[in-house]
């Protein structure tokens, strides 16, 4: 796992040859990554990405699986659910830039991140089924959440993978570009997030799309209040009203 940063955009390379598996190490050293950039005030988005050019991720280490006893799969799921949780927890804003294949566990690190952007090859799919398991890693949960009960329920039980324009019609991802145009499109979308209120973006993400809507509602005025009360929204409001662009501080 490699990490740069630009300003206030961080970027993480998936780097574990030959398919970037999500085995034991590689899911450490994103947890790494994330801590050091969820960490660091300075550092507002981060973009996962590939370093090979021909997939994002194939998914879980299967090889891993065989050396695993029960406790330890175990572990390995509650762990990897715990960071990613954190992901959707934080203020931090993260985007999936996804080309090639991104399988099982690999679909399920993209649909963690905030936002996905699809190069044109992408594929997306939860296999598992075919090796007589489940997803593991949220996709029986994020899915669904995403494209739909139906549609998820089709893409676990059938297992077979769908391309990048199919994923974008039932809202898997946000953004579907030409290959070369991907990393580009994703850091620009990155500093356009990083460049906004970083209260509000919080808020925003924990009070979003909440199933029961009164509940939502409720938590939505609640943030709303607490984010309209900062130094924050009186500078957006303030630079608006000036013409000018804010400048915000995050308090």
């Amino acid at each position: 796992m490699r990490l740069a940063t630009r300003g206030a955009i961080a970027l993480a390379w998936l780097d574990r040859p030959p398919a970037n598996s999500l085995s034991p190490d590689t899911i450490d050293a994103l947890r790494r990554v994330w801590e050091r950039v969820d960490g660091d005030a300075g550092l507002r988005a981060l973009v996962i990405a590939s370093a090979n050019a021909r997939l994002f991720c194939a998914g879980a280490d299967i090889k891993a699986f065989t050396a695993m006893d029960e406790a330890a799969g175990r572990a390995y799921v509650a762990g990897t659910h715990d960071l990613l949780r954190a992901f959707e927890r934080s203020g931090t804003v993260t985007i999936a830039a996804v080309n090639g294949l991104a399988l099982g566990g690999g679909c399920e690190l993209a649909m963690a991140c905030d936002l996905r952007v699809a190069a044109a090859s992408a594929r997306f799919g939860q296999p598992e089924i075919k090796l007589g398991i489940i997803p593991g890693f949220g996709g029986t949960q994020r899915l669904p959440r995403l494209v739909g009960a139906a549609k998820a329920l089709e893409l676990n039980l059938v297992g077979d993978p769908i391309s990048a324009q199919e994923a974008a019609a039932c809202g898997l991802v946000s953004r579907v570009v030409p290959d070369e145009e991907l990393l580009g499109t994703a850091l620009e979308l990155a500093e356009a997030l990083a460049a906004r209120a970083p209260l509000a973006v919080e808020q925003i993400k924990r009070v979003s799309a909440n199933p029961d809507l009164d509940a939502g509602i409720e938590a939505e005025q609640a943030a709303f209040a607490q984010v309209f009360a900062s130094a924050d929204a009186r500078e957006g409001i303030t630079a608006f009203l000036e013409k000018r662009a804010p400048r915000f501080e995050g308090r």
